[in-house]
């Protein structure tokens, strides 16, 4: 297994900071990362040459990382409340949201003003880069988060299959966009995605195996893999602490084993395009209305409940595989 940090892309000249990598198949060998400056952060806007980047860079490779975009307080505080709410998740057994091995955890962040930080869940920074790529206020309808756990003693750690989101008939362009976020630094000892960076435009339903709802939909034929590997093989990326990781549903992927001792917890949001038919919802606390109803540039489908309601149920949601990406007729 790669244990040592992949080398990030050469982006641009002045603006932005990277480390030189190789080309294959006329795309880039490791995630692409964009570094904004302060003022950008501060402003919630990147400039051009930045933006022209980050999208280029998901249309070519379906992928792209923007560095130092979130604040780390905000990150330690809601990992301190969700490391002890995947305990619980993982203490459920089989009634445990699980992803393909008991190690992956779907996990939801607590939907209530206390634990939610705009700067994570509404970033505008990365609000900017799906809407250049999927059309102006794309839809938020989908908010959660992947746990790694650590490997319980005397049981040996597992991978996920290498698989898609997008189990099922879908667009050959983009029209979803995840924006994951690490709690924590996210490197290969401690459960980073690998990542097949280009495959997102050429998955097609006839790559996978597993029907959708099953725990185990979306992966990836082991013959697609290899003809795949030939031309493009996977990383697995170090990320840092603050970034946010802008993906294509379509790209393949695979949760990885966590080798060290403490739960790494990666939020997940979807943009969908604005003509993308999804009906799902999020179910939200009372608390946080205001702030998603003062939100301009997306269009956010959310019920709200007490918030103290909200607390009562937001662990008893499903597996990944179990939410419906899809779009009505």
């Amino acid at each position: 297994m790669l244990r040592s940090s992949i080398r990030q892309s050469l982006v641009t000249k002045v603006i932005l900071r990277s480390i030189s990598t190789t080309k294959l198949g006329g795309m880039n060998s490791a995630p692409v990362v964009v570094s904004p400056s302060k003022a950008e952060v501060q402003a919630g806007r990147l400039r051009e040459r930045n933006l022209e980047l980050a999208v280029r860079s998901v249309l070519q490779d379906g992928l792209v990382v923007i560095k130092d975009a979130i604040n780390h307080d905000v990150l330690d505080k809601l990992n301190d409340k969700m490391k002890e709410d995947a305990v619980i998740l993982r203490n459920a057994g089989e009634n445990s949201p699980f992803n393909y091995n008991r190690g992956n955890l779907q996990q939801d962040a607590p939907p209530v003003r206390a634990h939610f930080e705009p700067t994570i869940f509404l970033n505008p920074l990365a609000t900017q880069v799906t809407s250049s790529v999927l059309g102006p206020r794309p839809k938020l309808t989908f908010m959660s988060g992947n746990t790694a756990m650590p490997a319980a003693e005397g049981v040996e750690p597992q991978r996920q299959p290498v698989h898609a989101d997008a189990d099922f008939r879908h667009p050959s362009h983009p029209f979803a966009l995840v924006i994951n976020v690490g709690l924590v630094d996210m490197n290969p000892n401690n459960g980073s995605t690998e990542l097949w960076l280009g495959t997102h435009a050429t998955t097609s339903i006839d790559d996978q195996e597993g029907a959708h709802g099953e725990r185990a939909s979306g992966r990836i034929k082991e013959a697609s893999l290899e003809r795949r590997r030939a031309v493009s093989p996977p990383m697995q990326p170090t990320i840092s602490k603050g970034s946010l990781v802008i993906r294509d549903l379509r790209l393949w992927h695979a949760g990885m084993p966590n080798l060290t001792a403490e739960v790494r917890i990666m939020l997940a949001m979807i943009h969908f395009a604005p003509w993308y038919r999804n009906q799902m919802r999020l179910e939200l606390g009372e608390g946080v209305r205001s702030l998603v109803e003062a939100e301009k540039d997306l269009d956010i489908r959310a019920d709200f409940i007490p918030e103290q309601e909200a607390m009562k149920r937001y662990l008893n949601r499903g597996f990944g595989n179990s939410y419906d990406f899809n779009q009505t007729p």
